[in-house]
């Protein structure tokens, strides 16, 4: 976890959005135990109860479970219900910006498109080709 905290949000808001991203990068996997709160705490100078609240919110969206004396630890099919989650909100809330911004540059899409592809094909080169 990277341990720059902007002061747009409050910091128990982006350590949940912190644990979401490790969640839905395959990081944290199903079963996976979070780091605990004690460790967090101490390890990024932050209050444990703030901590706690972080984690706490994602108790509340069922994405982790509080196991008692052991910690809490993600619950089965989190990053499923996540990307579902997430992926309904890029579609309400940041596709209609991008679909305004192509709009107004009168961009072409079907460019756009072959040009993602193209960086998709150069980008698994470049991981693919490192390690033969």
């Amino acid at each position: 976890m990277d341990p720059k905290w902007n002061e747009d949000q409050p910091i128990y808001r982006q350590l949940r959005d912190r644990v979401v991203a490790m969640i839905l990068e395959g990081v944290l996997t199903d079963g996976d135990a979070l780091p605990s709160v004690r460790n967090v705490a101490a390890e990024y100078r932050l209050n444990p109860l703030t901590v706690l609240k972080g984690y706490q919110e994602l108790v509340d969206e069922n994405l982790v479970e509080k196991k008692r004396g052991r910690g809490m630890f993600v619950n089965k099919g989190a990053r499923t219900l996540l990307l579902k989650a997430e992926r309904e909100k890029f579609i309400e809330k940041e596709w209609p910006q991008v679909l305004a911004t192509i709009e107004r540059l009168d961009l072409d899409v079907a460019e756009l498109v072959r040009r993602a592809e193209s960086n998709n094909k150069n980008s698994s080169k470049d991981s693919g080709g490192e390690n033969d």
